[in-house]
Parts: structure tokens; sequence; C-alpha cells
């Protein structure tokens, strides 16, 4: 090669790198602020910080769609709201002349596609020596219709399957011919093939407009392809863990007919069977001939480790300080198998042993009222041996051993020890998952005298001794749950639904007096009204059987233990009430406080503060919630503001007769702050009402209850209630 041509072709290499160098150098500068400025423009146009952006006119196309759809931003609320605007916070976007411009043109072309071609964009533009205000005038002007819908190529299949594939399809006939939609409509039909057996499905989309009778004509030609079954299975990246196990937990398996939806339900089987921490389930698209009846797949897997650990710390009014730890051993002798090792304990630094005083200051104060369920420390010890794909890829199997104690703010205090056996299974198509568990397990559990006496009649220390001894606890459980939501910790779309029922009876092994049935519903559903703003409403209800028992003194009761009772009140249903303060009460109040005549003539004369309240629970529950979720004015992507409305009512069915007087309504405001863990919450409620009358308790030093008051009325102490919690309250 000649030395003065090799020169030349460097020499032009050259300029060609510098000249890219200084144009990236140009539109570096452009973006980022503060910089050096970037290509020449008007006279301070790239330093005038966009502080409104707003769009008229636009009815047929969401603001958000708009915004995203164009290059010009508007600076943050900090940036643009006068009356922060002083602090100099919040990310501001600069104004840049071409990119505008060019903006006019990207809106044009959004509106064509979405139907309108006769779309007119003007701007207004205001500018100061340092801001900017922009507004787009949209005309939309009249949208082209759809005159016709073919679906063409379906001719082969039945009847039923061409409804299936065609129903509900995103673009319709007399639609605007939103060529978005018309895509959709394409993808849907080919999902839809792909999902009955037909892996090379696929839709052609063909359009003949008529601008001047703004109508058009559309046309999806399907070519569904050869039906095929699920071929060969490749396995890559399984070292630890048997491919077996991996081939098990597959909803697509060879001689299946293939559907795409099998595919992604067998990826999720692998993640939730906690060995893989990467999973993925394709076709093979390397030997995969297009025509041919049988569908070869590729699973690509990465383990977990074998071992986790894992710790953590926290604090809740009801608990005080708290501590868990837990340890997996993932494919535990093989077969996938999953142990998991967990401990927890709760009312630390006020329960006994673990006393640290705390309940006498202001951390653990709420704590200082209970004397029944936080006077022991709290803890669960629990061994849980899990199979998955047990008999099928969608069943998992579980196997617990567990001993604890766990108690219920002012109400209980349980202690046993059991073992349950359970089994989940997942529906094949929506993931519902549907679970029976037996559980068996001996213990006891400790409630106030009072509670007793109350509820059950059983005011005699014999009574009260035969109902706290331990004894065999027998329940088959079956619940199902239908998640249908866009986001499990803070919904914003969808619904969930749940229900569950618990059986007690000799004839599975439980005791004589622990004899009962429960049964519980819960529904949520989560509408958004814009794209910040979320309506939300909650359905929950129960109730339980029992036979009755003969106690040693008065009439057969119908017995169900304080456990497995309902009770209500507090920051997840009726939040005018502080917990399980909702339904039925009865009230204790020491002897030292009713020794004056005045007080023993008239017990109202008592100070609310002297009175205990002890919740005793109900047989038959029902509540309500509705709120509205609105972003905060500011910090509007972590705050958000909540009003809402509680109804509720809890009452021991047979004892005393359903109204609707019962029902309360609390409505209130919350304020939701977004965390790691969900949203943290402040709720303010405002209750008019007073809590329910109950059976007034005089107790002695040695512990013997009388009855001063049939009906007593605790006085109102307080007309708002406020609770802090994390998460949604449903």
């Amino acid at each position: 090669m000649h030395l003065p041509r090799l020169r030349a072709r460097w020499v032009r290499l050259a300029s060609l790198i510098l000249a890219l160098a200084l144009w990236g150098a140009g539109r570096a500068g452009a973006q980022g602020r503060p910089g050096p400025p970037g290509p020449p423009g008007p006279p301070g146009a790239n330093d005038l910080v966009v502080r409104q952006l707003d769009f008229e006119g636009a009815s047929s196309i969401p603001q958000d769609v708009l915004t995203s759809s164009i290059v010009t931003t508007n600076s943050s609320w900090f940036a643009t709201s006068g009356f922060v605007r002083w602090l100099g916070l919040g990310a501001k976007r600069y104004f840049d002349e071409r990119d505008f411009q060019a903006d006019v043109l990207r809106l044009k072309i959004l509106y064509r596609k979405y139907g309108y071609p006769d779309v007119q964009v003007d701007t207004l533009v205001r500018r100061t020596p340092e801001d900017v205000y922009i507004t787009f005038r949209i005309h939309e002007g009249a949208p082209v219709r759809v005159d016709t819908l073919t679906v063409t190529g379906l001719d082969s299949f039945p009847e039923r399957v061409q409804r299936l594939v065609t129903l509900d399809l995103p673009l319709r006939q007399g639609d605007v011919f939103n060529r978005f939609l018309m895509q959709a409509s394409a993808d849907t039909i080919t999902t839809r093939l792909r999902d009955h057996g037909y892996p090379s499905a696929d839709v052609f989309t063909g359009f003949t407009s008529h601008l001047a009778e703004r109508l058009a004509d559309v046309s999806l030609d399907v070519h569904p392809g050869t039906r095929a079954v699920i071929g060969r299975v490749e396995v890559i990246g399984a070292q630890r863990v048997d491919s077996g196990v991996v081939r098990d937990l597959l909803a697509a398996r060879p001689g299946r007919r293939f559907s795409q939806t099998d595919l992604y339900q067998s990826q999720r089987n692998l993640y939730d069977s906690d060995l893989f921490r990467f999973a993925s389930v394709q076709v093979d698209t390397a030997t995969f001939e297009p025509g041919a009846d049988s569908v070869p797949l590729v699973v690509r897997v990465t383990e977990n480790p074998p071992l986790r650990l894992r710790t953590g710390v926290g604090y809740g009014t009801n608990d005080c300080f708290r501590g868990q730890g837990g340890v997996t051993l993932r494919d535990f002798l093989g077969r996938g198998r999953v142990v998991d090792f967990n401990a927890r304990v709760s009312k630390v630094g006020v329960g006994s042993p673990a006393d640290w005083g705390l309940a006498d200051n202001w951390l653990c104060g709420p704590l200082q009222s209970d004397s029944i369920a936080s006077r022991k420390l709290n803890y669960n010890l629990q061994t849980t041996w899990r199979r998955p794909a047990f008999l099928s890829p969608n069943n998992t199997l579980n196997l617990t051993a567990y001993t604890e104690r766990r108690g219920e703010f002012k109400v209980y205090l349980r202690q046993e020890t059991g073992a349950s056996v359970g089994l989940v299974r997942r529906s094949p198509r929506r993931r519902i998952p549907i679970s029976l568990t037996y559980t068996v397990s001996v213990g006891r559990t400790e409630a106030s005298r009072a509670t007793f006496c109350a509820f059950l009649q059983a005011c005699l220390e014999g009574d009260v001794a035969l109902l706290s001894e331990r004894r065999g606890l027998a329940t088959l459980t079956g619940a199902v749950s239908w998640p249908a939501v866009n986001n499990i910790v803070d919904p914003t779309r969808g619904h969930v639904y749940s229900t569950e029922v618990t059986w007690a009876s000799r004839f599975i092994g439980s005791s004589r007096f622990l004899q009962f049935t429960r049964v519980q519903g819960d529904a949520a559903w989560y509408q958004p009204l814009s794209r910040d703003v979320v309506l939300s409403y909650h359905l929950h209800g129960g109730l339980i059987f029992a036979p009755r028992v003969q106690l040693t003194s008065g009439a057969p009761v119908a017995f169900v233990p304080p456990e497995q009772r309902f009770y209500a009140g507090g920051p997840n249903d009726v939040r005018g009430f502080r917990r399980n303060e909702l339904g039925p009460v009865v009230y204790v109040v020491n002897e030292g406080y009713f020794t004056s005549d005045s007080v023993r003539g008239d017990p109202g004369r008592l100070n609310a503060d002297s009175v205990l309240v002890t919740p005793i629970g109900g047989n038959t529950l029902a509540i309500g919630n509705v709120e509205l979720r609105v972003p905060s004015p500011i910090f509007r992507e972590r705050m958000r503001l909540a009003a809402f409305v509680d109804v509720g009512g809890l009452w021991q069915r047979g004892s005393e007769p359903f109204a609707l007087s019962r029902l309360r309504v609390t409505p209130g405001v919350g304020l939701r702050i977004g965390t790691p863990l969900g949203p943290a919450r402040l709720d303010v409620a405002y209750n008019a009402s007073t809590l329910a009358p109950g059976r007034l308790y005089v107790a002695s030093e040695s512990g013997e209850l009388t009855v001063a008051q049939e009906n007593y009325p605790l006085p109102k102490a307080r007309r708002f209630t406020f609770h802090f919690a994390v998460g949604q309250p449903f």
C-alpha cells in the first residue's frame, strides 16, 4: 500500500474520531447541569428551567402517555411549586429548543397512530430570564373508526375454539382505529393459540383507510402452524440439585400439549421451590423446527446456596422488643427437600423472665395494662420439612413440629406443643393456593377469671380450672386464597379473596371440651381512579359454631377456647377502637377503688383509668372498610394520604341478638410512607361511641370476683384513636 494513501486514511480516521468526541462532549454538556454549554442555540435557551408542562384539549390519550412520548419534561414538584421553590430542592429539567420542536412532531405521530389523522398541535411558550412555561394546545379532530374487523385463518378450528381465540379483543368494530390496539389484538390471538398447542402461531395485520368517510377496514390474518406437544427437555445448570427434581417441578412435561402458560408456570414452580435463584423455561430455538409436531425445551437454572441464615430484631407497640432467627437447609438429603428451623421471641423487656422493667416507660407503656398476654415471654420454636412437587408439580407437602407460647393483647396466653401435616396445591391455571392442614397439639390457655365468668357463666374456681387445664386439640383446616393484584405489598389494582374453615372434633382426636367449627371469609378490592389515586374496599366476616358442654354449675354452655374466638378493634379493622376492644368486654376494678360509699352506690363515678377493660371475644364478626389513598402534595413518590371509614360489629350469637345498632362507624385519616418493608402508616380515627356495656367486677386481694353492675357503661375517655403500623390495613 502506498504511504500517501495510508497517511490519508489515518488522517480521515483521526478526523472522524475527533468529530465524534466533540459531538459527544457537546451532548453531555447540553444534558447535564451544571456543566459546560452544549451546541450553540438561542441566547440562554439551554439554561431555562421547565417550570410548567401542560396539555390542553387532550381527552383521548391519558396525560401520562403524552408526557412519556416527548423529550421535554417538567421539573419536580419542589422545583415548580412557588411555596417551596425558594429552598432550591428537587430535580430541575432544562429546556432544549430543538427537542421541543421535535416534540410537536412526536405528538402528531402519536395521535395519528391512536386514530386521529387531522390532529393539530399548537404551543404556548412563556419565557422569563430563568424559566420557561410550556403548554401544548391539542386539537384532536374527528377520529377514524373501525368499520370492519376481519379475522381469517381460523376456519379449520372448531367454533368453540374460534370464539375463545377472538373473545374480547382489544380492538373491536366501531372503536377508534388505534394501531397500538390493532397490534395488541394480533398479540392476543397469538398468545391464545400458543396456549392451545400452536408454538409457531403468528398473526399479520393489515388495514385500509377511507379518510373521507373516517372509516378503516382492519384484517388480522392468522397462520396457526402445526399443533405440537412437548418433546425433549434439557436441563442446564443443575449441579447439586438432581436434574430429576427440576423435571418434577415442570408443568410442561414431555408428551403434554404445548402451552406457553405451562412454560411460565414451570418457571414459577422452580422459583417457589426456593432451590434456585434463577430459572428460565423456554423453547430450544436452536433445535426447534417450525412445523414440527414436538417442541424441545431448555431449562436453565442457577442454584441457591445450600444454607441460608437469617436474623431480625424489631419493636412493636403490643410486643415491646422482639427478635427472630432461622436456618434453611436446601436440598436436604436430596430430592429437593427443604428444612427450615425458626425461632421467634417477643414481649422482651416486659415478659418474665426477660423482664427489664421497660413497661414502666414510654417504650412499652401500653403493655402495662396487659396482665395476661404480656406477663410472660412469648416464643415460638418451629421446624418445617418441605417437599416440593409432591405427586404433582403443583403440590407441596409440609411437615411441621413446634412449641410456642403466644398471647393476644389483654385476652389470653396460650402455651402448646404440637405437629401438623399440610398439603398446599396451586391450581394449574390461575395459581390459586388451596391448602389442607391437620394439626394436633397439647396445651393450655390462660385467661382472666372475668373472661370465663362473663362469657361462659363459669365463675366457680373449679369451672375455671377445668376449662384452663392442659388438654389435646386436633383441627382440620382448609383454606383457599385468590390473590389477583399488581403488587402484594402495596396493591393499587385487582382483588384478594380468601376463605378458611377450621373443624375441631373428638372424631379427629380433639378433647370433648374443644369441639367447634370456625368459618371466616375475607375480600378486598383495589380500584385506581387515576394514575395515583386508589379506592380500596374490604369485607371480612366469620361465624363459630360449638356444641354445649356441661360444667360443674349452671346450664350447659357452648365453649370455644379464647384463642379461637373472634376479636376486633385495632389498626387493621375498625380503627376507632383500640386493639380487641370492639365487641363484648367485661370490666374489672380493684377493691381499693371501690371502697367509698358514693362509688358503691353509683359505679358510674369510677375513674375510667382505674377500670381494666378485658375483651372476651365473640362468635359472630362483620367488618367493612372503605379507604381512599391519594398522593401527598410533597414527596408524592414516597408519601400518600388516606381517608377512610370503618364499619364493624362483633357479638355473641345466642346470648345477644343482632341489631344494626351494634355496628360501629369510625371515620379517619392516615399517612402512608413507603419503606422497603411496605408502607409505614399512621392512622387517626374518630369514634363518637363508647365501648360496649359489660359486666363490672370488683376484684378482691385474693382474686375473688364480685359482680358490681350488669351493664356498666365505661365513660368515654377519648374521641380520637391513633394507630401506627407497617403495611396496608387490608
